[in-house]
């Protein structure tokens, strides 16, 4: 019988190196116009301060002694209104903070869209951002925000955020998206797409650029349309010619998998689901199994959540920033669980993130940024 050798534990990281890292990133590529008392780094530290306590600006403004108030901190944001610059800032500071091999490599990843519901009239600044999409939330309206994430073990990052407009289509957001791949000088090895895609003139598109992808077909008809795919009840590959009155059609191969449900939501059965599939190599019954992989885009958001600065303004750059913010805070967590919280190996970093977790970084940002600027724990009123 042989004995584990205890490890000392070794501190790798300490909350005002989590700190440093974030504002070393966000001062490198976000460029704020600032001007008064009122400096970028303290701007910065203040929004990632709402973030990190997912509370808004004017909140954190009272929580903290000798900083500037919220009023301040908003008129210097209101002199953010070019969308693009602010966009290609956000994205470029995505991109710099990522785990190795993504650059230059052959990934797997996901587009999808992130709606905010939106609620009320919009004013002349927002109404070209505020998109139409199904009943959601109370509202058909909303902010929607297309994000491209990369499907790798352990590296699991957003690399390119588009804000998109009212008048966009979804080849324009897909193409605007595979834009800013490009930079990383990245091979797309499959693109993972969302139900909501599934159309003559996306399917069209992929096909003439020659990109891998998956795509879950949208069942319709009773009997004929795609229904008919899903009879003879088999596993197969097919092919299948779509209409459109406005757009024409569009032919394309389509993967006919049953899958066993295994008792999920109280079913014990065969199912059967179709996938329109588009050069890619791996065989038939691992594509729903493949596909399942790009539910991650929706962890992301769930972890952006937890972050993301809640808002009323009616600024759409604004918004968008806060976004980034959101975005890039879960990204900086990979990066430094991949880098501080891992050890390398044979056969494969180690990486530990129950070490590490999403929240736990939050907790680091918010107490590091609190010893520097000193809680205020007294109420005053003038009597």
């Amino acid at each position: 019988m042989t004995s584990s050798k205890c490890e000392t534990p070794t501190a790798v990281l300490k909350d005002t190196e989590t700190l440093e890292a974030v504002i070393d990133c966000l001062t490198e590529h976000v460029k704020i116009p600032m001007q008064g008392a009122c400096d970028r780094k303290t701007l910065l530290e203040i929004l990632v301060r709402a973030a990190s306590q997912n509370e808004s600006v004017e909140q954190t403004c009272k929580a903290l002694e000798d900083v500037p108030g919220g009023n301040t901190i908003r008129y210097h944001l209101e002199k953010l209104e070019e969308i693009a610059a602010l966009e290609h800032d956000l994205n470029e500071a995505l991109q710099c903070r990522i785990p190795p091999r993504i650059r230059g490599g052959k990934q797997n990843v996901a587009i999808d869209l992130n709606l905010i519901p939106y609620y009320g009239i919009p004013s002349e600044a927002e109404a070209p951002y505020i998109y139409r999409s199904q009943a959601r939330a109370g509202t058909c309206s909303f902010y929607a925000y297309a994000t491209v994430y990369v499907i790798s073990r352990g590296k699991r990052v957003t690399i390119a955020l588009h804000a998109v407009r009212r008048d966009e289509t979804l080849v324009c957001v897909i193409t605007h998206l595979l834009d800013r791949v490009a930079d990383l000088e990245m091979t797309i090895q499959c693109l993972y797409l969302d139900r909501g895609f599934f159309s003559v003139p996306v399917i069209r598109w992929l096909h003439a650029g020659e990109i891998p992808f998956v795509m879950p077909v949208i069942i319709r008809g009773k009997q004929g349309g795609t229904r008919a795919l899903l009879t003879p009840r088999r596993t197969r590959m097919t092919q299948y010619t779509m209409h459109s009155p406005l757009y024409g059609s569009a032919t394309f191969q389509v993967g006919v998998i049953g899958t066993y449900t295994k008792g999920k939501y109280g079913r014990h059965r065969l199912e059967y689901q179709a996938y329109v599939v588009h050069r890619v190599p791996a065989r038939l019954r691992g594509v729903p199994d493949d596909y399942r992989k790009r539910f991650g885009i929706e962890s992301s958001y769930r972890l952006k959540n937890q972050s993301r600065i809640p808002t009323t303004t009616k600024n759409p750059v604004v918004r968008l920033l806060y976004m980034g913010i959101a975005f890039l805070l879960v990204d900086l967590w990979v990066y430094l669980v991949w880098t501080y919280v891992s050890r390398p190996r044979k056969g494969g970093r180690l990486l530990k993130p129950d070490a590490f977790p999403y929240n736990t970084m939050l907790r680091f940002l918010r107490q590091a940024i609190d010893r520097k600027y000193i809680i205020n724990e007294t109420i005053y009123l003038c009597l």
